[in-house]
């Protein structure tokens, strides 16, 4: 009994990574449904940030009511920033390319976004391409093959791949004026494209900030409660503005409430929890080889429920993405157990240096000392 509980706490944070993947991958296809079931993108993407930001401050009412450090205009500040480049924007864009092209396509730019946010910190002098070393080439040759996946996954299709042999359509087209046909025509695959990228590029935004607010406001739940409230307001002020219909509010018990408040609650809110989790038990590098998994998932599924073809364009792409992804990881961590490495050598040859002080100190205590008695016996001998 005591081992199968050792072998459940040591599965547990691979467990849970995996979990928080098929969450994604759930919330990717639920999109899809809502979508092109004739929800306005805008809507749905201002009610996930309301769930998101009522369960976030219901885990600071349980959580962090006492011990909340000070709030200052700078923090409310990043804290808009993040709100809007993490959230309101970030997820427009990603659902107006997740409605405009393929599932498979949308969730591979989000697994690019290692490989974008290593582009956007060497152009704002973050990282350093650090050519001279092979974890600072490693870097660039697995963003090269991970850009070139993207543009492989984009523009070839090849042979079909027949995985099922037969089909459960979940997905009704409904022609009213959003964005959300199954087979998008060319300029509405260009623009689904582009604001995939353009998604990518903004999240990759929000976690530098991210960074800077983690560090200056050190309450993880509270810090999380500011980004969604303030995502929250942003996105439903964009919606009342470019959503007339004002029955596209009503949720209903239906996809919409599903997608929704399962966006909001589970990928917003626990899914987070438990990525911070296993970030502080295992490690970044260990809860970020997860991410291709949610990719993997759409691609099998989707051509079941959702009616999408799969090529063999598609398939290399993902897997040079993937590929790029683990060489960028690869990378960042060689140069992280290096920097840590020489920090330690470094404490190591302080400690060195303070003990042979010490001892070069007591060397000649002790040898005073001895002169010092040898006089002494010498006088008394006179």
């Amino acid at each position: 009994m005591k081992c199968t509980w050792n072998l459940v706490q040591e599965l547990k944070p691979g467990l849970l990574m995996a979990l928080t993947q098929v969450a994604y991958a759930s919330a990717n296809v639920l999109y899809k449904l809502a979508i092109n079931g004739g929800m306005s993108i805008s809507v749905v993407t201002a009610y996930r940030h309301i769930f998101a930001a009522l369960f976030s401050l219901l885990l600071v009412l349980l959580f962090e009511r006492q011990n909340r450090p000070k709030l200052t205009w700078r923090v409310l500040l990043m804290s808009f920033f993040s709100g809007l480049f993490g959230g309101c924007l970030a997820q427009n864009l990603y659902f107006i390319g997740l409605a405009s092209v393929s599932a498979t396509f949308a969730t591979s730019i989000y697994i690019l976004v290692p490989v974008i946010t290593f582009i956007f910190s060497v152009l704002c002098g973050f990282e350093k391409l650090n050519l001279q070393n092979a974890a600072g080439r490693v870097k660039v040759l697995g963003t090269t093959i991970g850009i070139s996946g993207s543009m492989l996954l984009t523009f070839v299709k090849g042979a079909q791949i027949k995985i099922w042999t037969f089909h459960i359509n979940l997905l009704h087209t409904h022609q009213n004026g959003h964005i959300g046909t199954p087979h998008a025509d060319s300029g509405r695959k260009w623009l689904g494209v582009l604001c995939g990228l353009a998604s990518g590029f903004s999240f990759s935004l929000w976690l530098v900030i991210q960074t800077k607010l983690s560090k200056e406001y050190r309450s993880h739940h509270s810090s999380t409660a500011l980004m969604t409230l303030m995502a929250a307001i942003q996105a439903t002020v964009f919606a009342l503005c470019v959503e007339k219909d004002w029955s596209q509010w009503k949720l209903g018990w239906s996809i919409r409430l599903l997608t929704a408040a399962f966006s909001g609650i589970v990928v917003s809110g626990l899914v987070v929890l438990v990525t911070a989790w296993c970030v502080r038990i295992t490690g970044p590098l260990y809860a970020s080889i997860f991410n291709p998994l949610s990719l993997v998932i759409v691609a099998i599924f989707a051509p079941l429920i959702l009616d999408e073809n799969l090529y063999v364009g598609s398939v290399v792409g993902a897997v040079l993405i993937v590929c790029g992804l683990y060489m960028v990881l690869w990378g960042k961590n060689r140069e992280m157990r290096r920097a840590q490495l020489a920090s330690s050598d470094n404490e190591n040859f302080e400690a060195i240096n303070i003990g042979a002080v010490v001892i070069s100190t007591l060397d000649h205590e002790k040898i005073d000392c001895g002169n010092n008695s040898r006089t002494n016996s010498n006088t008394n001998i006179v």
